[in-house]
């Protein structure tokens, strides 16, 4: 008996540990191409939520607040959980994440107390839910994940196996769905600010972008289009970062001032109160970060430069997702490119050009250095390109050519 109590502890303690195991890969295009992912354990847990409404939201031209929105579920777990240390993605109008059993309980209340937040403060509906890995994969889906690095002080996760879109697909479908948290609940968002205007392309275009398999998404002809995507993406300056030098340009009064004043309300507080805060904290912000003094351990020069290299302008959720900066002539190819996939029948895609970019963020500690940074188009990008997927979903694709099996290789 002690010998199986033993036993199941450290099963338990492998678990916990797992995603911290796991390598960091340190090229993003390399990772898409190989296997580099490993199974999530089975009594692990998926959440996920997505902002119900975003169409209507968008056509109002609410992008900051359905950005927020999304970025508020992962501000909000890590929170709970007190680490930004687990495998998690942001998608626009939404988020996914997933954790260990020991803190799905904290992670489940966290998750729905976001959804009330959104409610009440955004006048968003946000439906989200939860689910086992293990019942994932009795459904026939599987889940499979990988760290890649944004730079050195920040990793984002890769989720593949198709997992995380049978889950969004029982959520929309009501099948999947996370109970209602107690009146009252709010959840802490602590470090989570959307006080950056708007970034205007600098090259011609913000292009989002949206790539899914027709099928597995491990096979050669999905990855050779993923990579060949990301390729023509590299020949935009900078390879297609939408995030300057230096970062976004520091104004004031901040372009998220309600939301961020909504963000941070405490209980009480009158929103007329929380908007003088918030315009006072954001005020010394500013002043610091523009003319590059020190204060509190922060030193504006490195906050700027890391806020580039930690953002998540690419990333992989059952899918190559990007929101690049680039020519009209690269939009073009890769648009191209893409509808080739298309015909092929290996790919199904998404995209959206818009003027400018969008930036949200985490910033966990004043000083620390892993601060986390979502990029999205500002003019619906992920979302917009979505929903022209979606659209899709229904029409017939063809068959895959010959052509499209003769390069190995691994999505994800």
């Amino acid at each position: 008996m002690a010998e199986d109590a033993r036993a199941a502890a450290a099963t338990a303690g492998a678990t916990v540990g797992f995603y911290a195991a796991l390598p960091v890969a340190r090229d993003f295009d390399a990772a898409v191409e190989a296997d580099s992912t490993a199974p999530l354990p089975d009594d692990w847990v998926l959440g996920l939520a997505d902002v119900v409404t975003s169409t209507r939201a968008l056509e109002e031209g609410r992008y900051k607040a359905v950005n927020t929105a999304g970025a508020a579920v992962i501000s909000a777990v890590s929170n709970a959980l007190g680490t930004l240390a687990f495998p998690f993605v942001f998608t626009g109008d939404g988020a996914a994440f997933a954790v260990a059993p020991g803190d799905a309980g904290k992670a489940a209340e966290a998750l729905a107390a976001t959804v009330a937040w959104v409610g009440a403060e955004l006048g968003l509906a946000l439906r989200a839910a939860a689910v086992s890995v293990g019942a994932v994969r009795a459904a026939g889906a599987d889940l499979r994940v990988a760290r890649v690095a944004a730079s050195e002080n920040v990793d984002y996760a890769m989720f593949t196996g198709g997992g995380r879109d049978w889950a969004e697909r029982e959520m929309k479908a009501g099948r999947l769905a996370l109970p209602p948290a107690p009146a009252g609940a709010r959840p802490d968002l602590s470090g989570l600010t959307c006080r950056f205007r708007p970034i205007a392309a600098a090259h011609g275009t913000v292009l989002s972008v949206i790539v899914k398999p027709v099928g597995d998404a491990a096979s050669p002809g999905f990855v050779r289009a993923c990579s060949d995507v990301l390729a023509l993406a590299r020949t935009a300056p900078r390879g297609g970062h939408p995030v300057p030098v230096g970062g976004p340009q520091h104004r004031w009064p901040p372009g998220g001032l309600d939301i961020e004043a909504r963000l941070h309300r405490g209980l009480g507080r009158s929103l007329t109160e929380s908007r003088l805060r918030t315009a006072a904290r954001s005020a010394v912000h500013t002043f610091f970060l523009r003319t590059g003094l020190r204060a509190g351990g922060v030193v504006p020069a490195d906050y700027r430069r890391q806020l580039v290299e930690n953002s998540d302008f690419r990333k992989f959720d059952d899918g190559l997702m990007m929101t690049i900066d680039c020519p009209p002539a690269t939009a073009d190819a890769i648009a191209a490119r893409l509808a080739a996939a298309e015909a092929e029948g290996v790919a199904r895609h998404g995209l959206h050009r818009q003027g400018e970019a969008l930036v949200t963020c985490i910033v966990p500690a004043a000083g620390r250095p892993d601060h986390v940074h979502f990029v999205d188009g500002a003019a619906g990008g992920y979302a917009v390109a979505a929903a022209m997927l979606k659209s899709k979903e229904a029409e017939p694709h063809p068959l895959p050519s010959v052509s499209a099996g003769t390069r190995g290789g691994r999505a994800g």
